[in-house]
């Protein structure tokens, strides 16, 4: 595609760029917008989905500006108890032990399946 960006420009930072900036809803109290540079859908729905979860999260949601840019912005309303930085902080602690434990047993039925092939032979 003539427009399209070259590949490493997807996922590769710029000189200077930085990986998550925010600016405040200034319409809205206690309303923050997350824009997180080189990602798409899938971490963008992956973070909304576990933050209207969060008790202190009154709206949540992403968008994909452009299908050629590869950024998403989330925005993030909460109740004033905790910030929405602190709320998106949370969500993204609580993923990446999700994420460890998955991993671990991942590894885990890995092994226990290649042990039982070997004792199989």
């Amino acid at each position: 595609m003539a427009n399209a960006p070259d590949r490493f420009e997807l996922f590769l930072l710029g000189e200077g760029q930085q990986k998550v900036t925010t600016r405040e809803d200034t319409r809205t109290p206690n309303t923050l917008y997350f824009v997180i540079e080189k990602e798409d859908h899938t971490i963008g729905n992956l973070i909304r989905m576990h933050l209207v979860k969060h008790p202190e999260v009154v709206f949540a949601a992403y968008r994909v500006p452009h299908p050629l840019v590869p950024n998403v912005e989330l925005r993030v309303q909460t109740t004033g108890k905790i910030t929405p930085k602190e709320a998106v902080q949370q969500v993204i602690q609580d993923l990446l032990h999700q994420l460890s434990t998955l991993g671990q047993n991942i590894t885990r039925e890995f092994e226990l399946k290649r042990m039982a092939m070997e004792d199989g032979r």
